[in-house]
């Protein structure tokens, strides 16, 4: 497993939500290309940013901002929020990213999802968000009745590259990770997955760690390193050893 530290981007600049919920926001930077380089220096060997206003809106909002990240880092850069169509992959994937996340897609539009995931093969990956087991989209401000576990299951069979599954209930409270949705989860997809949510101590990584599922790669961390719980080489000795 691998870490990888998050940039949320919301008006151009890094924050964090509290839980997905977009009115409660703590800035951390007007810079994120002074934050991608700082991740970059402190060994991560992937990056994850989203795209808040995108993935609220539907459009691309800080594709500008996001490409400039990927042209400012040798790191691979994942992308996810705001891309509803193959034009918008491409574009990502053509301008050095590495990976883009389908996340209210995956829900609404099954067929987009395959042909992205048929015309970009292991870069195309979905993002599956869960209040309570339930699917969330747009943003995380609608919730549905989909089971998380449903959606895997389907993405699969589109073909996507892999999963990042988020429990927003733990995003960005610090509260540590939901280990027996991320045992659930390996146990009903053979895709790659990485797990994002909660994380607030060395312990919860060392605890992920301990879960010994060979098929979670990596492991998205925000809030703890924004607000000083630990250093980027503390957490990558923790999780990678």
């Amino acid at each position: 497993m691998i870490v990888i530290p998050a940039i949320d981007l919301l008006g151009g600049r890094c924050v964090r939500l509290l839980r997905g919920e977009y009115d409660k926001v703590t800035e951390y930077s007007e810079d994120p290309l002074e934050v991608a380089r700082r991740w970059e220096q402190g060994g991560a060997k992937r990056i994850h940013v989203v795209d808040l206003d995108g993935a609220r809106t539907g459009q691309a909002v800080n594709q500008e901002m996001i490409l400039r990240i990927a042209a400012a880092v040798k790191a691979p850069i994942e992308v996810g929020g705001g891309i509803r169509s193959i034009d918008q992959v491409q574009t990502y994937l053509t301008n050095g990213v590495d990976r883009v996340i389908f996340g209210t897609v995956a829900f609404s539009q099954p067929d987009l999802l395959e042909s992205a995931a048929s015309i970009y093969p292991g870069q195309v990956w979905v993002g599956i968000d869960g209040k309570k087991g339930r699917v969330a989209v747009e943003g995380w401000i609608r919730e549905t009745d989909l089971d998380v576990y449903e959606l895997a299951e389907l993405s699969e069979q589109k073909g996507v590259g892999g999963i990042i599954f988020t429990d927003i209930a733990r995003d960005g409270a610090l509260v540590g990770p939901n280990l027996d949705s991320l045992k659930e989860m390996s146990t009903r997809t053979q895709l790659p997955l990485i797990a994002s949510g909660g994380i607030s101590t060395l312990e919860d990584l060392r605890a992920l760690r301990g879960l010994d599922l060979p098929r979670i790669e990596g492991c998205i961390i925000g809030k703890a390193l924004y607000a000083g719980a630990f250093t980027l080489p503390e957490a990558i000795e923790a999780l990678e050893g």
